[in-house]
């Protein structure tokens, strides 16, 4: 009777083991059909300046790939008729429930593929982007993720063109612009220490100096603080003006200064919102960041390693081989500590 209890007992025992490892390695099933997120309402896109500070809430729903899984989301634009083949990210995020934008982020955004002070038949998608094993190379890895869009939902967007200012005399074409027309205006300058400049309204016809550091029409030419990349900020109600660098580059063992100051600087295209290099790198990794500081800096995504178009603060290294490179970069959320990004890197050799 007792060598039978013993039995009954190990047999008891070994059933819980079995359930226990079965609970501990639960095998994952994608659905042999998953469902795909669906962009269930887009706001009226009829944006006026005067707007420019209001809320505008895009929502859809969450992609279903047959078990609980985090992807990323992007709600992307592109011309209608032209099947994404060269979107803009309007949002990206983990929430595709509410996705919030001013009328004036999105107004900024939107210009820099179409036309101000027109009407523009767009065509929208919500897009996630999921990964189940990263480091792998197998499908669902972060080399190769899964993506899945909802169909492509018409709109109509009517964008309005910004009040800017010209620099003139700073040894290129550049501009800084007002999104709200309220006589505040920032935007990315590059100046040269030996061309120094001043601020021309073309609608109103002034233009605008500085002396002693206070702007004043048809004041003195303003000396930039140095050579490179800087955010201008002038406020023409307060006659003020303030400059801060704004200098994005590569960092990491395979670029020349290894992980030590000064990055290698990347050079900003205004007209397309990128920034980009030519360089030849080392074998090794490389991470963006700004202004030769960690405070700003991007990586992979650490839930989505291996995704060039996720990149986030403070994420993990890029791996790259030796050769020549070209990389870009598009900022989506430029506002620490959440800043994000995507990137290409094109190896020429």
């Amino acid at each position: 009777m007792k060598k039978n209890l013993f039995i009954f007992l190990a047999i008891i025992g070994m059933t819980s083991l079995f359930t226990a490892c079965e609970k501990d390695g639960e095998l994952v099933t994608m659905s042999s059909n998953p469902v795909a997120p669906a962009l269930t309402t887009v706001p009226d896109l009829t944006l006026q300046r005067s707007n420019g500070t209001q809320v505008l809430q895009f929502a859809g729903t969450r992609v279903d790939p047959g078990f609980q899984a985090s992807a990323t989301y992007f709600l992307e634009a592109c011309a209608a008729g032209t099947n994404f083949a060269d979107p803009v990210t309007v949002w990206s995020g983990i929430f595709p429930e509410s996705m919030k934008i001013t009328v004036s982020d999105l107004n900024g955004i939107l210009l820099k593929k179409f036309p101000a002070d027109a009407a523009t038949n767009l065509d929208f998608r919500l897009r996630a982007v999921l990964v189940v094993d990263a480091g792998t190379g197998a499908p669902g890895s972060g080399a190769n993720p899964f993506s899945y869009a909802s169909p492509a939902t018409s709109a109509t967007a009517t964008l309005y063109g910004l009040p800017r200012l010209d620099l003139i005399g700073s040894g290129m074409d550049q501009k800084i612009e007002s999104a709200l027309g309220d006589g505040k205006y920032t935007g990315l300058v590059k100046f040269n220490l030996a061309n120094p400049y001043t601020l021309s309204d073309p609608d109103a016809g002034i233009t605008y100096g500085a002396t002693g550091g206070t702007l004043t029409v048809d004041g003195a030419a303003i000396a930039p603080p140095a050579s490179g990349w800087y955010r201008l900020n002038v406020d023409v109600n307060a006659l003020t003006y303030e400059t801060s660098a704004y200098e994005i580059g590569l960092v990491g063992s395979a670029t020349p200064n290894g992980w030590d100051s000064p990055d290698t600087k990347m050079d900003y295209n205004p007209a397309a919102g990128t920034w980009s290099i030519t360089i030849d790198l080392v074998a090794g990794d490389i991470k963006f960041r700004l202004n030769d500081g960690w405070a700003w800096n991007l990586g992979y995504n650490k839930n989505n390693t291996g995704n060039l178009n996720d990149l986030f603060h403070d994420g993990d290294n890029i791996a790259v081989t030796a050769g020549n490179y070209t990389i870009t970069l598009t900022i989506t959320q430029p506002n620490g500590p959440t800043e994000a990004g995507s990137c290409t890197i094109v190896k020429n050799n």
